[in-house]
Formats: structure tokens, sequence, C-alpha cells
């Protein structure tokens, strides 16, 4: 193999492992990580394991979202988005089920390091292990399968239950050991945050999802519907993070996220207005962007109240 074609594979591979969405797994993590903290249950080893499996998780949906997009006929030269391994015929269908396979291994290692190390408890072993292979099974069958969910419009809730309710409150449970009612909220919002970037996504690649049968909620709502679900999304996540300031924070550091609202009203703004798929390209690395500063503000604010 030649440096070009080397270069071109690792290029290749880098696209499909799609790096810049890791953080948005890492940040309900943290998010989870600060409330442990916030409680006085935080745990380092705990934490990082928590972070290194949620980012192979994250992984594997990434690399299974390209071989079933590809596989379907969904990405093609149409799509709006960038062109990844698979659909330029760098990367074959049999070295991304390779990978698919070797990464499921490496996350079901890391899994059981989390496990092993957090649960004292033959149920929390047992319900935790059941919760690994579920979030195995749902990165993969986003997009891959007969009937994958992500085709039916169910993305959406997918990220609500994975990013956010079950990253952030298993996180916290895995440090505390115990549930926290309060947690809920700044669960819900880390959730909608994520599900914005995931719509945001499904805009810009509204017409060429509906040309290929790939109904996601984006497609089943319209554009304009969509825009304003969008909207629905933001604000939701703001509440939720300022309902539980004034129910459970005394001090001012627990409204530093507040400092993100006006990049996500300024986001929200930009995305009620301008009605072209092409528009929310860069909308996409916008608001990646808030999101992350919104759970990295609200993080600190918990840590220093």
């Amino acid at each position: 193999m030649n440096s070009t074609t080397s270069i071109s594979q690792m290029q290749a591979w880098l696209e499909s492992l799609r790096p810049k969405t890791l953080p948005l797994a890492v940040a309900a993590v943290v998010s989870g990580s600060a409330l442990a903290s916030w409680t006085g249950h935080f745990k380092w080893p705990v934490a990082l394991l928590a972070l290194l499996t949620a980012a192979l998780l994250q992984i594997l949906s990434n690399l299974a979202n390209d071989y079933g997009d590809v596989a379907k006929g969904s990405d093609t030269e149409k799509r709006i988005g960038p062109m990844r391994g698979m659909q330029k015929g760098v990367i074959t269908a049999k070295q991304m089920r390779t990978a698919l396979k070797i990464t499921v291994l490496i996350s079901c290692l890391s899994g059981i390091a989390l496990i092993t190390v957090a649960c004292n408890s033959p149920s929390d072993i047992i319900g935790f292990l059941a919760l690994g292979v579920l979030a195995i099974v749902a990165a993969i069958t986003y997009t891959v399968g007969t009937k994958p969910y992500g085709y039916m419009g169910l993305g959406d809730l997918s990220v609500l239950i994975f990013f956010g309710w079950l990253s952030v409150i298993g996180t916290y449970y895995l440090q505390a050991n115990t549930f926290d009612l309060s947690t809920v909220l700044p669960a819900t919002a880390c959730g909608l945050l994520s599900v914005a970037v995931l719509n945001i996504n499904n805009l810009r690649d509204i017409e060429s999802d509906r040309q290929n049968g790939k109904n996601t909620l984006a497609v089943r709502l319209g554009a304009k519907k969509a825009r304003y679900y969008h909207a629905a999304l933001l604000i939701g996540a703001i509440l939720c993070l300022a309902a539980f300031t004034l129910l459970h924070l005394k001090s001012w550091s627990g409204w530093l996220f507040l400092l993100a609202v006006p990049l996500l009203l300024k986001h929200m703004w930009k995305v009620l207005h301008d009605q072209t798929p092409e528009g929310m390209r860069p909308m996409l690395v916008q608001m990646v962007k808030a999101a992350l500063l919104t759970n990295a503000l609200f993080s600190i604010g918990l840590v220093f109240n």
C-alpha cells in the first residue's frame, strides 16, 4: 500500500469515526459526574471509565450509521452533509463490519470494567449489564437492520433516552449507588440539547432523507414544524436547568449556564429564519458548541455550589 492510499484510508476512517461528535457523549457523563460531586459522591475511577465507555458507544453508533446509511442508499451525492469513508468507496462493507465487531468488543470490555468498579450489588450488576447490551443494540440498529428505528422517526427519542436520562442519571447512580429524583431535570436538559443537534443534522439532510425513505422526525414534521420543534427543544432545556437551580441550588454559581443562553437564542433565531437545508450546515457546528458550553457551565456551577 503506498503512502497516498494509506493517508486516504486513515482520513476515511477518521471521517467515519466522527470525533467531533464525541464531546456530546462526554458532556452527559461530565454532567452526571458533576451531580455526583455536588452530592459528595464523586469517584474518579468510575467517572473515567464512564467517559471511555460513552465515547466507545458513540464511535460504535457513528460507524453503524455510516454502514447502515450506505447499505440503504441514503448517503448519496445529493446529500448536503460531508461524505464519509464508505460513501467515498475507500472503506469496504467488509472492513466496516470488522470495525463494528472490534468496537463492540472493546465497548463490552470497557463496560464490564465500569460495572466491576462501580456496582456493589448483584441487582445493580445485572441491571447495568442489561442497559449496556441495550445501548449497543440501540447504537447499531439506528440505521442497520430490516427496520432501523432511525428511519421511522424514533431517533430523537433514542437520543433523549441514551444521551440524557441514561447517561446522566446512570453516571450519577454508578458513583452514588442510589437514585436521586433531582437528577431528572438536568438529565432531561442534556438530552434535549443532544436531540437538538440531531434535529439540525436531520434538517440539513431533510430533502435527501425524504427522497431515500429515511423518515426522520424532521421529515415527518416538515421543515417548518421541525424548526418550531427545534426552538421547543432549546427552550425546554433552559427551563429544565432553571427549574433545577431554583429547586436545589443556593449559590449564584448555579446560574452560570445562563451565560450560554444568548448563544442558544441566537442559534434558535437563525434556525427559525433560514428555511434552506444548506443553511443548516453551519448551524450543526454551532449547535454542538452551544450544547457543550451549556453543559460545561452547568457542571462548573454544580462543582462550585
